[in-house]
């Protein structure tokens, strides 16, 4: 059923519009002698036509369009002006203003028809065209969240993948990552970029795929010449992640290549000094020293929690970002609870 506002001044104008209207047979009517009440309730209500006459004491006709067309969601409906006048002008600026379409005193019937007709074909079609921009809407927000899972899924299995190689665990990857949502939240960042962060971080020692295994899994201090090549897994995770259309592995391609740098540098590959060192890369450095430290490996003891918070504390403005030592530190409920969250599942023996 459609539904039609009519709004004239004249009595008899609009019994008889509203006569016509009901003939139609699947339309009805709501019918006004005043232009403002007729204003507000197409306000607040949806017709699926307007029939506004043009001259009328209170607000005439053109006055009506151009408020009624600044209401939100009624830019769009189809509006039909009735006038005596036969002038031009009055038809341009109309127009201009948002008419449809117009029909000249005395309103012929058949004519009238045919146009209300026609209008409400229009209004028709532009719904549909609008239900289905919708749902396109809808189906490309369902396929890039679909790519969105794929790109979390990649990282995972990615840093899943370095993970198997190296004596740094699960729990410690999941720590740090949260370590670093955690500062970035602290820090004001927006969620997105605390999302962000949380999904890219992972991935920060993935270059240490490519560290032979004498090395990578070497129970005792490194020799000068085994730590550069470890100090190799920042450019070797770099390179595997960049150039990516993805925004999350361009972000692990940045923390990868700088989570080694320190705030006073002296840190590697490239010894930048302060925020010269991307900022990703300044988060995660806080977070992956202070897990490490606190994370049991073959060649040391963890740390205690507090002396781990000490020396992050003590590091500030060297080795780390003042900054996000206390954003890190701000949250020390959070952080104990993240570091008791992801523990690694201990085998039972057989």
């Amino acid at each position: 059923m459609n539904h039609i506002a009519i709004i004239d001044d004249s009595e008899i104008n609009l019994t008889l519009l509203s006569a016509l209207v009901r003939k139609l047979g699947d339309c009805q009517s709501t019918c006004f002698s005043r232009s403002r009440a007729g204003l507000e309730w197409c306000s607040e209500n949806l017709p699926d036509l307007i029939v506004v006459d043009y001259m009328m004491p209170e607000m005439h006709g053109i006055e009506f369009i151009s408020r009624l067309r600044t209401v939100a969601g009624r830019e769009e409906v189809p509006i039909l002006m009735i006038t005596a006048n036969d002038s031009k002008d009055v038809r341009y600026e109309a127009l201009q203003l948002g008419a449809t379409d117009f029909l000249t005193k005395p309103v012929d019937r058949i004519e009238f028809s045919v146009r209300v007709r026609n209008m409400l074909a229009l209004g028709t079609s532009r719904k549909k065209l609008a239900d289905r921009a919708a749902w396109l809407a809808e189906e490309v927000k369902k396929a890039t969240a679909a790519v969105h899972d794929r790109e979390q899924e990649l990282s995972f299995r990615m840093s899943r993948a370095a993970e198997f190689r190296d004596p740094d665990t699960g729990a410690h990857i999941q720590r740090m990552a949260h370590f670093s949502s955690l500062i970035a939240a602290n820090l004001g960042m927006p969620a997105e970029d605390q999302a962000l962060i949380l999904q890219a971080a992972p991935m920060h020692d993935i270059g240490k795929i490519a560290i032979p295994d004498h090395i990578l899994l070497k129970p005792a201090s490194l020799s000068p010449e085994e730590f550069a090549v470890m100090k190799n897994h920042v450019m070797l995770g770099f390179e595997l992640l960049k150039g990516s259309g993805s925004k999350i592995l361009q972000s692990a391609a940045s923390i990868a290549i700088s989570h080694h740098e320190k705030y006073d540098g002296s840190g590697y590959p490239y010894g930048l000094v302060g925020d010269a060192i991307p900022y990703l890369g300044r988060i995660v450095a806080v977070a992956d020293v202070f897990d490490a430290l606190t994370s049991e490996r073959p060649y040391k003891k963890a740390w205690s929690i507090e002396r781990a918070a000490e020396y992050v504390r003590d590091g500030a403005g060297g080795h780390f970002d003042p900054q996000c030592v206390d954003a890190f530190l701000l949250s020390w409920e959070d952080v104990l609870s993240i570091h008791a969250q992801y523990q690694d599942e201990v085998c039972p023996p057989y």
